[in-house]
């Protein structure tokens, strides 16, 4: 049996947004996909590695943080605190959801979308058991960081210089289970061969340490 696929609406207090939700058989936890400026819930790495997550029985939530119309205004794509209050009730949908009842919840963000997360993880600590952040801007959260207590998994690329030197700041302020992994040879979109694999399988591996297990 494969993967329970709906295309939805994540209700919000505002604007209904469009959403993608997977739910392989016997799901084993949740990850709600955060994506950066200029992107979507279409963003074909953030699909991939979604489809990779989905392998290892976690249920996927790919969402849009911003309308159409929104998304055209610079001013909000940057807008961390609106962008972190868009995960926030997407989180909440989802816990009012049936089928994802007793799913452990992990966030996964991507440049911009990783600060949200951040921010987000940090506003609801008792909702979020992992975050991990893809060539993320945890800069553009700073005051946030010491209160996130999620173990929080910082995955950069090796190339991808002035992020990753962003990227090791964030992780000294960072007070919880936390790990920066440096994917060699990787620039900041993980357009390398291989280096977008490698994103797949740490973030899999943190999920399942942290979602299913409960370690951390």
């Amino acid at each position: 049996m494969g993967n329970a696929v709906l295309n939805e609406a994540v209700i919000l207090q505002g604007p209904a947004l469009p959403a993608d939700l997977s739910i392989p058989p016997r799901a084993v936890g949740l990850v709600l996909f955060a994506h950066g400026s200029g992107s979507s819930r279409l963003s074909t790495r953030n699909r991939w590695v979604a489809q990779q997550l989905q392998q290892h029985g976690l249920a996927t939530l790919l969402f849009d943080l911003l309308t159409e119309k929104e998304a055209a205004d610079r001013r909000l794509v940057f807008d961390i605190p609106l962008l972190a209050q868009r995960v926030v009730h997407a989180m909440r949908w989802a816990e009012q959801r049936e089928e994802l009842a007793g799913l452990r919840l992990g966030l996964f963000g991507a440049s911009t979308g990783a600060a949200a997360a951040l921010v987000a993880a940090a506003q609801k600590p008792q909702r979020v058991a992992a975050v991990v952040s893809r060539g993320g801007r945890p800069d553009l959260a700073l005051a946030w960081l010491p209160h996130v207590q999620a173990p929080t998994l910082l995955i950069v690329g090796g190339r991808d210089e002035e992020v990753l030197a962003l990227n090791r700041q964030a992780l000294s302020l960072l007070r919880g289970h936390k790990r920066l992994e440096v994917v060699p040879e990787a620039t900041h979109l993980f357009e390398e061969p291989g280096t977008l694999d490698s994103v797949a399988a740490l973030a899999a591996e943190w999920f399942e340490q942290h979602l299913v297990h409960g370690v951390g």
